[in-house]
């Protein structure tokens, strides 16, 4: 896997204050945590959106370097936004080793348009939008890319049917669905239509009775 380059500086200044400051100076407080240990940094808010403008979501190896010339490769955690300023005000990490297995969600990307829907005119659900999976970091797609073009009318994909590369271990449930085609909603009649229908099936019985009472007054006179 491709290791992204982030340019980091460790940082002693902490609080809200200090934080508010490094938003002013066009930096993000940011923590890096390993092993129950957490290390306050800052990174540049031009260059960490650019990263997100690039990864596009994916989930990526970061090779945080810091002035002093060190280097941590890690993997983003979260990241909290200013949804009125659109800007990212904190974001977490969390240090990986190459050699130790790590844990994380993997987004799946559906490819093509269903022939249940297509040609079928059918419904296409996602129920499921990421799956846990557990390997080397080195090893670690950035997301995974599933055909649904084949997928008909009734038909779904569960997490079983994906196919990972050596070493991956998917940890979601393989019976989970990812998508289904459903058959396409049949709209009821209109109310109207159904009033008619119903006073047409009464209409026999008006006449019915009718007769009767004719018969009836006929007995009597």
């Amino acid at each position: 896997m491709e290791k992204i380059v982030l340019n980091a500086e460790k940082r002693d200044a902490i609080g809200k204050g200090a934080a508010r400051a490094l938003r002013r100076a066009g930096m993000i407080p940011a923590v890096v945590y390993r092993e129950g240990k957490a290390q306050p940094i800052q990174i540049r808010q031009k260059e960490f959106m650019q990263l997100l403008k690039t990864t596009s979501g994916e989930q990526v190896i970061i090779n945080l370097k810091f002035s002093d010339g060190t280097d941590k490769l890690a993997m983003m955690k979260e990241c909290q936004t200013d949804p009125t300023k659109d800007k990212v005000i904190h974001t977490d990490f969390f240090e990986v080793s190459l050699t130790e297995k790590i844990k994380t969600l993997v987004h799946i990307v559906p490819t093509g348009e269903p022939i249940g829907v297509k040609r079928d005119g059918g419904i296409l659900q996602h129920s499921l939008r990421e799956v846990e999976i557990e390997c080397f970091p080195d090893t670690m797609p950035g997301r995974i890319e599933i055909d649904i073009s084949g997928l008909a009318t009734g038909h779904s994909i569960h997490v079983s049917d994906l196919r990972f590369g050596e070493g991956i271990k998917v940890l979601t449930n393989p019976g989970e669905v990812i998508a289904i085609v459903t058959a396409p909603v049949v709209e009821a009649a209109p109310a109207v239509e159904a009033e008619a229908a119903a006073a047409a099936a009464e209409e026999p019985e008006v006449i019915k009775k009718g007769k009767k009472e004719e018969g009836e007054e006929g007995e009597k006179a």
